[in-house]
């Protein structure tokens, strides 16, 4: 009897040994494998962080960029837009300027309707040369034939002494005589102020006669003819010889 009880007792305390040692054995398998699923885990997620990391680096970069692209076009623009006005201020002051000095020679051009009891003595000054140039329809624009007549006129002045350019505008009959009359007197501007500008004739040289349809040259029958009244004549005159030369010369 006291052999079974030992016998007993040994087996449960081998039961006992053999519950931990597996328990012991379960917790360790758990905890290996436990450590094994985390090591897994961060391997498998650790990439996925980094490249989050390097996406969320590279987007503050471009956004970055992207700002300061937009605030040096903006700088770009405002700097282009100040140049373009500048240059626009300048363009119109020059425009004025040119507009003034137009308007101021214009002036001083003696505007008449007829050289009778202007010039004084008109009877002593001769006609030297006369140059017509004419004009399209409704037009007051010189041709570049048109200008190389009126420089071979002026090519005469700097040796023709105390004279005077009569500047005779005229149209054709057709349109309002008023729209006529005007349209004269800027085809005579025209002429005046190509001579004024390229060969500095002052302007008191000048005098500019409109007469739109009032004296024609030619018949408004026909287109030939109405083309030829479409004209300004510059007549240039003198009340001096110009066979010597005078201290007193230079004339109206």
């Amino acid at each position: 009897m006291q052999v079974k009880r030992y016998q007993s007792i040994e087996l449960a305390c081998t039961r006992k040994f053999y519950v931990a040692a597996l328990s012991s054995a379960l917790l360790l398998s758990s905890a290996v494998v436990g450590c094994s699923t985390k090591n897994y885990v961060r391997s498998q997620t650790t990439p996925l962080i980094q490249q989050t990391n390097d996406l969320d680096a590279k987007t503050a970069a471009d956004h970055r960029a992207i700002v300061d692209t937009d605030e040096r076009a903006t700088k770009g623009i405002a700097g282009a837009q100040s140049a373009a006005d500048t240059a626009d201020q300048h363009a119109l002051a020059a425009g004025q300027s040119a507009d003034s000095a137009n308007q101021a020679a214009q002036g001083a051009v003696n505007h008449v309707d007829t050289l009778s009891g202007v010039v004084a003595n008109l009877d002593n000054y001769k006609e030297l040369q006369n140059v017509s140039v004419t004009f399209k329809f409704d037009k007051y624009v010189l041709t570049p034939d048109d200008k190389k007549q009126l420089d071979a006129l002026a090519d005469s002045l700097g040796s023709t002494r105390g004279y005077i350019l009569q500047v005779t505008g005229g149209t054709d009959s057709v349109g309002d005589a008023q729209y006529n009359y005007q349209l004269s007197q800027r085809r005579a501007d025209a002429v005046v102020n190509y001579l004024a500008a390229k060969y500095s004739i002052p302007p008191h040289k000048f005098y500019l006669v409109g007469i739109g349809k009032d004296i024609q040259v030619a018949s408004d029958k026909t287109a030939a003819g109405r083309a030829k009244n479409r004209r300004v004549e510059v007549q240039l005159l003198s009340n001096m010889s110009q066979g010597a030369a005078t201290s007193n010369g230079g004339g109206n």
